[in-house]
């Protein structure tokens, strides 16, 4: 320990498909177990700095901006509003939604769900009037006494630090007390990246001390990861019109169905000599094989084999 891990793979979740956000999709994770101090976050933090920055080098998109919050002063909101720690899951899932249905959505919501108007509107006043900039010790002053333990303060304003001061992290990082990431499993600092033109999230996470717990007959593990959503970022780089630029030539060699295996023997072997030089498809020949070729081009290949028999 710690135990670190990169997967990608496939997942799933009861949602309403629409664009870049699907039920099945690709989720590119990194986690860190048993790290439970913030070296966690930082790691994971710069690695998916890293990671996007090289994705989006040849793009458009020049800036990324990591929004950083801790689950501990969404509940010290709360309980500052007079809710009670019951309440404290639907109350935080309801302001996640900001974003989408506004703060007087936001309000409305939570007295039809049955809180006290009055809590409700001291509890949407911290967040509304919030300004871009706004610094973690400005934030806590409106919580007065209610405000988290001082550790987690110090803890969440060294992330900030050592981020920002890191010259070659090729992004912002910025305290967000609005972000919220819905899932109530996090128990620590939440973090989600932002894209400059770009209204959704491309990659968010935290830390999750308790979840792996409730797996394991109770043992606690510490653990913090990040999500990068494969399909997000394959539907923002259509969007931008950028494809990737091949140094390699692409050959398509179409194949009658009839040849013997002798023969397919010989051109598999061909096709694997020309791959050192070149990206190699071996195909079914169509019919209709002017149509094949010009869909081919538009694929991308510029040279053509075709083996008839």
């Amino acid at each position: 320990m710690p135990f670190k891990a990169l997967q990608i793979g496939p997942v799933w979740r009861a949602d309403r498909p629409q664009k870049g956000r699907f039920r099945q999709f690709l989720q590119c994770d990194m986690d860190i177990l048993g790290e439970s101090t913030i070296l966690a976050e930082i790691d994971t933090i710069i690695t998916t700095i890293e990671i996007l920055s090289k994705i989006f080098k040849d793009t458009k998109v020049s800036d990324i901006t990591i929004h950083l919050n801790d689950r501990r002063f969404l509940t010290a909101a709360a309980s500052f509003a007079g809710f009670i720690e019951a309440d404290f899951s639907s109350v935080l899932i309801t302001l996640d939604k900001n974003d989408k249905i506004g703060w007087i959505g936001v309000k409305d919501e939570l007295i039809k769900l049955g809180y006290d108007s009055q809590k409700v509107v001291m509890f949407t006043k911290l967040f509304e009037d919030i300004e871009d900039g706004i610094t973690i010790d400005e934030f806590c002053y409106k919580l007065g006494d209610s405000i988290p333990t001082i550790k987690v303060i110090e803890d969440l304003k060294s992330i900030l630090e050592v981020i920002t001061k890191l010259t070659e992290v090729s992004a912002k990082i910025i305290f967000d007390p609005t972000l919220v990431r819905g899932m109530g499993y996090y128990t620590g600092p939440i973090f989600e990246c932002s894209l400059s033109e770009l209204s959704s999230s491309v990659a968010g996470g935290g830390r999750y001390d308790k979840m792996i717990g409730k797996f394991s007959g109770g043992t606690d593990v510490s653990a913090c990861g990040f999500s990068i959503g494969f399909e997000r970022i394959i539907t923002i780089l259509n969007d931008l019109g950028f494809s990737p630029e091949f140094n390699k030539e692409k050959m398509a060699i179409l194949v009658n169905k009839k040849i013997s295996t002798q023969r397919l023997t010989e051109v598999f072997a061909s096709a694997n000599l020309l791959r050192s030089e070149k990206i190699v498809s071996v195909l079914p020949m169509r019919k209709n094989i002017k149509f094949q070729i010009e869909m081919l081009e538009k694929d991308g290949y510029s040279l053509f084999d075709k083996i008839f028999k």
